[in-house]
């Protein structure tokens, strides 16, 4: 209930009480004063996002969630709990990743209380609970997704690239181990992501040596289109008609000056290709 009119009746029972010891009338005096101590303890404040647990001799009674002075039997246990978001930024963690590669990964996590029954009750310490559920969560993620596609062609969702899929299999994995503490997890992000300094080096030159493969065939491929251009633009316009010998020569000579990754020397023939 209300906690102001109890605040103002108990002030006026301390009022009365005063009054009565003056008069010399002290028994009704002292049960006034019981009267005041016990309405004057039966009042307490509810901040905002923030709930109050009850209990009776062990028994819970219910939680108050309305804010303000309010006050409830003098002989309730009240306990707080905190309804506000909160961040966890998890402490980096050495896993193995799907396919069993050693890789340092974090995870930043935002959750709240929802079920404050469930936390007090539940679990021994609902904080602790989210913190231990949180890293098993990260490693159970970790293992079940690649870092990234190089040794699994058919992965769908990598740890590197997944982005948001990722985030959301970590939701979920996370509502479902703190569903038993009344916990709600609105987001979590990984912060960290990396492979393990034992192999970083050698992952670094696997990734440059693909970056190298596909710029190579990326060339490559647009050096063949501007060779078989250039032969068709020839012999469309018959500016030059070249045999077999010479077109492969042509060829040759196109893919070395496209494909290299060198400024090329010229070489001028004064006599013939055969001579």
């Amino acid at each position: 209930m209300s906690g102001y009119s109890f605040l103002a009746l108990s002030l006026a029972c301390l009022a009365a009480a005063i009054v009565l010891f003056v008069f010399t009338q002290v028994l009704a005096g002292a049960l006034l004063v019981v009267l005041f101590l016990f309405l004057i303890s039966g009042i307490f404040i509810v901040n905002p996002n923030e709930a109050k647990v009850v209990l009776l001799f062990g028994k819970y009674i219910g939680t108050v969630k309305e804010n303000g002075l309010l006050w409830s039997n003098p002989f309730f246990l009240r306990k707080s709990i905190s309804l506000r978001a909160r961040n966890m930024n998890g402490q980096t963690l050495k896993v193995n990743d799907k396919i069993g590669n050693p890789i340092d990964i974090a995870a930043v996590i935002v959750w709240n209380v929802t079920d404050t029954a469930k936390a007090t009750f539940e679990v021994s310490d609902y904080n602790q609970y989210v913190a231990i559920q949180s890293e098993a969560a990260v490693r159970h993620l970790a293992g079940s997704c690649p870092y990234d596609n190089f040794e699994d062609d058919h992965a769908t969702i990598t740890l590197r690239g997944g982005g948001d899929a990722v985030n959301e299999l970590l939701v979920n994995e996370l509502d479902a181990r703190l569903a038993q503490a009344g916990i709600r997890v609105s987001e979590a992000r990984i912060s960290h992501l990396a492979y393990a300094t034992e192999i970083a080096g050698a992952m670094l030159q696997r990734q440059q040596a693909t970056a190298i493969i596909a710029a190579r065939k990326q060339i490559v491929e647009g050096a063949v289109g501007m060779v078989e251009m250039a032969l068709a633009k020839l012999s469309d316009k018959g500016i030059v008609h070249l045999d077999e010998e010479r077109k492969a020569a042509m060829v040759s000579n196109l893919l070395v000056v496209l494909c290299g990754d060198r400024n090329v020397q010229p070489v001028v023939n004064t006599g013939t290709l055969y001579n």
